[in-house]
């Protein structure tokens, strides 16, 4: 078996050390000679990088490295062009001088390349001063190395947004990276006689960074239909690359080949970066579980981004966490930029990898979002648990509520939501002025419901049962349900009323019915919460 590239992300040490290598080169070809500046979004750890890398090698002409893949064969000249490679990796950009920091090493060592010489001492100027230094160096950067080597520039920039992304919680440190972007790579448009090829890559694409703006020539691939398996794992090429991994994996773990390959897809598959939602394999995900011969969750092992969990923690009182997983429902502009200041967390959650798409209406140019897969599902409902139940370890609480959902012992359930809740800090609903004292109540009981509904389905979810929520039929929608291999707990919540009308709610709507030729035993549940208390006052089973 061929090494697996656990953590390599350049294109030569991965060929010269003879790593496996899954080969994109005809995608690759393609988009070198299609058009000339792009765009592409993808999740972190989903390939960006050694695609970048990939293209460096390219265009620095290094045909031996592609001997044995598709493009030796598809390109019959290889040139080697000057290539400006920024990569946003691996710098601290959150006080503010990460991001002139790594772009003026940048240029120091092209400027001792192309034999630049500056008397200016930047560290001595001011922030306004650096930052048309750094531009019109960059600027000047272009120039020589087109006129020195005859040879149009190539500039490839990997993770762009990584300093706006680790910078969201401070408006003056985002403004400082906007104007700096704005300056620097506004010259890319200016230079157009100048460069070969342009391509960015990032996770998110801000809508309010100028490189969009100015560059209206810059070509957005990240929904493009050609370019969706530019970056991570299909399935033809898992089973063609992966074959005697998957043998092993599959051995190790005690199943056949096809139950291995079907374990994979659950847990790793189901990314879509197009309307033709063609499955993509995480390619840090299925490397890993192949090394270490376990289905792990390995994307969220490396760390939620910092980011998203302050962005999910600041709205978490006015989101309902429960549509994850059912869908949402999101346009085709909005899934497409990013604005620091939108309330919609969907957008990032999509873009971010923890959404994928599940359906496209062409008609009303809408998309349904949800988890992609089962390490993205839980790993993220672990994320969220603390979150939304004020808890930094919610694993006692998750065991004993695994005994209580297998013995049918709904008191011990609801007395464990009720400790659960008793530890939520107190949300005060945001009312409008004009509101009167019923509609305040209206929305308070949202709010109570809200929270009391979030906790309730992430701690089912979590302990790997199926759940669903506001489950519907002919004559009404049951709030929660809740199946394990021997019992179908169907729920119904109540707030400042009774369990006893839950429970009538329950057998008048027939939420039962469904269940009626299943020979698990269903248990009705009637939940009350109290607005006052704020938790749970009574419950009673029928």
């Amino acid at each position: 078996m061929q090494k697996l590239p656990i953590g390599i992300q350049t294109f030569k040490g991965l060929r010269e050390d003879d790593y496996l290598y899954v080969d994109k080169t005809v995608v690759i070809h393609q988009l070198v000679t299609e058009a000339k500046v792009y765009f592409l979004s993808r999740p972190r750890r989903f390939g960006k990088s050694l695609l970048c890398s990939t293209l460096k090698a390219y265009f620095e002409g290094k045909k031996e490295l592609f001997k044995g893949l598709a493009i030796e064969k598809l390109e019959t000249e290889w040139t080697e062009y000057p290539v400006l490679y920024f990569d946003f990796n691996g710098q601290v950009y959150g006080e503010g001088e990460g991001l002139r920091t790594m772009l003026n090493e940048h240029l120091k060592g092209w400027e001792s390349t192309y034999g630049i010489s500056s008397t200016i001492d930047f560290d001595s100027l001011p922030i306004e001063r650096q930052n048309t230094t750094l531009a019109s160096r960059f600027f000047n950067v272009v120039v020589k190395a087109h006129e020195q080597t005859g040879k149009r520039v190539v500039v490839i920039v990997d993770e762009y947004d990584k300093p706006l992304l680790e910078s969201l919680e401070s408006q003056e440190i985002q403004e400082q990276s906007r104007a700096l972007f704005k300056g620097f790579f506004g010259n890319l448009k200016k230079l157009d006689e100048h460069l070969k090829f342009v391509f960015f890559t990032g996770v998110t694409k801000f809508s309010k960074v100028s490189i969009f703006s100015d560059l209206n020539q810059l070509r957005d691939i990240s929904l493009n239909e050609k370019y969706e398996t530019i970056c991570g794992i299909s399935k033809d090429e898992l089973l063609s690359n992966f074959t005697e991994h998957i043998s092993t994996l599959a051995e190790y773990n005690k199943v056949t080949y096809d139950e291995c390959v079907a374990l994979l897809k659950r847990y790793y598959d189901g990314y879509h970066f197009s309307e033709r939602m063609t499955d993509m394999f995480n390619p840090f995900s299925i490397l890993n579980a192949f090394g270490d011969g376990k289905f792990g969750f390995y994307w969220f092992s490396t760390g939620t981004p910092t980011f998203l969990v302050k962005r999910l923690a600041s709205v978490k009182n006015d989101f309902d966490f429960k549509k994850l997983s059912d869908g949402v429902s999101i346009s085709i502009g909005e899934i497409t930029d990013y604005r620091p200041d939108n309330t919609n967390i969907i957008p990032l959650l999509y873009q971010s990898g923890y959404l994928t798409i599940k359906e496209f209406d062409l008609a009303t140019q809408i998309y349904t979002l949800a988890y992609p897969n089962e390490e993205v599902k839980y790993g993220m409902l672990n994320s969220l648990a603390p979150e939304v139940t004020s808890r930094g370890d919610t694993t006692i609480s998750l065991v004993d509520m695994r005994k209580a959902l297998n013995s049918k012992n709904v008191d011990d359930m609801m007395l464990i939501l009720k400790s659960v809740y008793a530890s939520l800090p107190y949300i005060k609903p945001v009312y409008r002025e004009d509101m009167d004292e019923e509609d305040r109540q209206d929305v308070l009981n949202k709010y109570i419901e809200r929270d009391f509904q979030n906790v309730i389905y992430i701690f089912f979810l979590l302990m790997g049962q199926p759940t669903y929520s506001e489950v519907q039929n002919n004559l009404g929608r049951a709030d929660c349900i809740v199946e394990t291999d021997k019992y179908v707990y169907l729920f119904e919540f109540k707030v400042e009323s009774s369990a006893d009308e839950a429970l009538q709610q329950i057998k008048a709507h027939e939420y039962a019915s469904r269940y009626a030729a299943d020979k698990r035993e269903v248990i009705c549940v009637g939940v009350n919460f109290g607005r006052r208390k704020r938790n749970i006052t009574e419950w009673k089973v029928g």
